[in-house]
């Protein structure tokens, strides 16, 4: 076991982990994080996006320790005071229908609006190429994304 110290959400934080413990498992179960999911464990579906110093990264494919005096956003750390205008967007666009994509499609696209606030359509569609959804064909999401940009 290996202690690391790291900024969850905007705290500081502090835990005990194998060096085989994978970060996805870690924030679920040890952190008690629920945003994150599990979809395929290799990295191909978006479920596990979180935002990591700044980039959004599948945390399905990093080890717990690798995260040592690094910081991390989830969902959780960015709806801490309300929904962000993004969320309001995507809610008002009934752009999700199950909601196992929203976490990871909402992380990516707040790394896109916060290097460009205007994004063209093809560079929001880049932008959520990695993050699987079986259920609304995407286009409320991209819909919801270009209208916050106007």
């Amino acid at each position: 076991m290996k202690k690391i110290n790291f900024i969850l959400n905007g705290e500081k934080r502090q835990i005990y982990v194998e060096a085989s413990d994978i970060l996805l498992e870690v924030l679920r179960q040890k952190m008690g994080l629920t945003s994150p999911k599990c979809g395929c464990d290799n990295g191909d579906c978006g479920a596990c996006t979180i935002i990591l110093n700044g980039k959004s990264v599948r945390s399905c494919l990093i080890f717990a320790i690798e995260i040592d005096g690094m910081e991390i956003l989830t969902v959780e750390g960015l709806s801490k005071n309300g929904m962000t205008p993004l969320q309001e967007s995507l809610l008002t666009h009934n752009s999700f229908q199950c909601g196992y994509c929203a976490p990871g499609m909402i992380l990516s696209a707040t790394e896109l609006l916060k290097v460009n606030p205007k994004p063209s359509v093809e560079e929001i569609k880049e932008c959520i190429a990695g993050n699987l959804c079986r259920c609304t064909g995407y286009q409320p999401i991209i819909d919801a994304i270009t209208d916050l940009t106007k």
